[in-house]
């Protein structure tokens, strides 16, 4: 069976929306940057920046799909890509997509908004 992307992330990661679920019973507010295959396995990469965890937030947070649960979309929107301290991305089986670079446009300081929010 192939390996596949899951819709919910692609679209978050397409819109830059800030997401919202729980892996290995942690509550996480994420931006999604990455999603692909990664050593055999599905994963999402991505920036957490509120909710629970066990190391300082915010943080760089490599999850495998297949482990996540309640996932939902914010209304909140984030600018784009962030850069990495060693400048460098994971080197990805297979990339489905990629967050773009931060837009101009909201680096100025217009805020936008993508409503509704969806719950799966």
């Amino acid at each position: 069976m192939a390996l596949q992307p899951n819709p919910l992330l692609w679209t978050a990661i397409e819109q830059r929306r800030l997401i919202r679920f729980v892996y290995h019973h942690k509550e996480r507010i994420v931006e999604p940057h990455d999603h692909g295959v990664l050593n055999g396995s599905v994963q999402l990469l991505g920036y957490q920046v509120r909710g629970s965890s066990s190391r300082p937030l915010p943080n760089w947070l490599l999850t495998k799909t297949d482990e996540i649960s309640e996932l939902s979309w914010l209304d909140q929107t984030f600018p784009g890509g962030r850069p990495t301290s060693s400048g460098r991305h994971i080197q990805w089986d297979k990339l489905f997509i990629r967050v773009k670079p931060p837009d101009e446009r909201l680096q100025a300081g217009s805020k936008e908004t993508i409503t509704p929010t969806a719950v799966f």
